[in-house]
């Protein structure tokens, strides 16, 4: 691929057919890879600000010729990522901290993710931002954003003060959904700290939080968002706010678990890609609001933009409200709209969110693992036809048609035909769960009979 492309998130894997996110670690590796900042550096000639590397944790010597190649690659994409919002940048007194994330895809379809702390250094008159961006492999945006607060508070005081922060972290084992790890920090003047890190049990949430998404849009956007979604469309986000942005989209794609999104996938675009927007791929992106003039005057395909600032959709195909079955998208919005003015902790909140959905997949989809035929070795044959005629709903099978034709279902249906069992994930509980509730609703039935 060109190098270009090296720098787009196309994510062509399939990352975790299960699983939202990344795949998913039962613990004990590396925390992170790169601990960077990123700081604007005035160019030679004009007034533009470049962003630059400044610091790099660990250093790394003795990289295989290919390994140095690779890590060139990456460090030069990284400072684009930290500043998408071109290089017209001025000294400020003042400056909201941001937290965002993007994701890079290797030539070899692995990923890694860039946390983002954006914020003015500790000081007097007007000064710079700077980014502290933590790359890791490891999909889990609450549990570094964490470890951003913790970097944050050291930097106030100097860069020697996180550099042992970070080299305990390093060689912490990253916990097991669930589990707990904790490091013992030693601050000047305040003494020893210890910080507890968990992980969240349930794994296809610990990368989202869902409050962002649901602050900017209504309960229908946000289906009609995951009807383009399910058939694979053009998605663009519009917001000024990087840590909205980033949100937002991680949000949406979270909605498609147990599937997982692999196309191109860039929550904030930086400037100098905006033209992924005329990909006739299908791609979910997110640009900043003071680019979208160049947006909407670029030659795209059908596509469906939302203004996250405004609530709305500006461009759209204009058949989202007919692409899921009329009954299921009633029962995705009865359940959203239960309870959702009493207090939630985030955890919950994912989960009033994110269920329903998972409930949509159980419904139209959930059978699939009884028409996975077996050969003697084990290796599985999807019978295409059985499955979508198994569904006595005349819109459910109208739907599933279409659905079955996807790269999200047969990338799932690919890693289903390989393994002997259905995975014994959350999705699965859900599947036994509910095909529970139908015998025991059917054996009701007959008693009243």
């Amino acid at each position: 691929r060109a190098s270009r492309d090296n720098l787009r998130d196309t994510g062509k894997e399939p990352e975790r057919a299960q699983e939202h996110c990344l795949p998913a670690f039962a613990g004990g590796q590396h925390f992170f890879e790169y601990l960077l900042v990123v700081s604007l550096k005035k160019k030679s000639a004009g007034a533009d600000y470049e962003p630059t590397i400044t610091y790099q944790f660990p250093k790394r010597e003795n990289l295989l010729r290919g390994q140095q190649e690779e890590e060139e690659r990456l460090l030069g994409a990284i400072p684009l990522f930290c500043f998408p919002d071109g290089n017209e940048w001025a000294p400020l007194t003042e400056y909201p901290r941001e937290t965002f994330s993007f994701v890079l895809t290797n030539v070899d379809g692995s990923r890694k993710i860039g946390y983002c702390r954006r914020l003015l250094p500790a000081g007097r008159g007007p000064r710079l931002p700077k980014v502290y961006c933590i790359i890791s492999c490891l999909g889990c945006f609450g549990l570094f954003s964490k470890i951003l607060d913790e970097v944050e508070k050291r930097h106030q005081i100097s860069l020697a003060v996180i550099y042992p922060f970070m080299q305990g972290l390093r060689e912490a084992a990253f916990p097991a959904p669930g589990k707990t790890v904790t490091l013992k920090s030693f601050i000047p003047d305040s003494g020893t700290e210890f910080i507890s890190l968990t992980r969240p049990l349930d794994s296809h949430l610990e990368h989202v939080d869902f409050s962002s998404l649901l602050r900017c849009l209504r309960f229908e956007q946000i289906l009609q968002i995951f009807a383009s979604a399910v058939l694979e469309r053009r998605i663009i986000f519009l917001a000024e706010g990087l840590s909205t942005l980033s949100q937002c989209i991680h949000a949406a794609a979270a909605l498609l678990y147990p599937f997982s999104w692999a196309h191109t996938y860039i929550p904030v675009v930086p400037e100098s890609l905006l033209d992924t927007v005329c990909c006739p791929t299908p791609f979910m992106v997110g640009v900043q609001t003071r680019f979208q003039q160049q947006v909407m005057d670029s030659p795209m395909e059908e596509v469906l933009l939302v203004n996250l600032c405004e609530g709305t959709f500006l461009m759209s195909v204009g058949d989202e409200k007919d692409i899921l079955p009329p009954k299921l998208q009633d029962d995705i919005l009865d359940s959203l709209g239960q309870g959702t003015n009493e207090p939630q902790t985030s955890e919950q909140l994912n989960e009033h969110v994110s269920g329903p959905f998972v409930q949509f997949f159980v419904k139209t989809v959930g059978h699939y693992a009884s028409y996975i035929k077996r050969e003697a070795n084990g290796q599985g044959h999807f019978q295409e036809r059985a499955f979508c005629k198994a569904l006595t709903s005349k819109a459910n099978r109208r739907f599933v048609k279409k659905f079955v034709k996807t790269q999200l279902f047969s990338l799932f249906i690919q890693e289903a035909e390989k393994s002997r069992n259905p995975p014994a994930g959350y999705f699965q509980q859900k599947i036994l769960e509910y095909e529970d509730q139908k015998k025991q609703k059917k054996s009701r039935e007959k008693t009243v009979k």
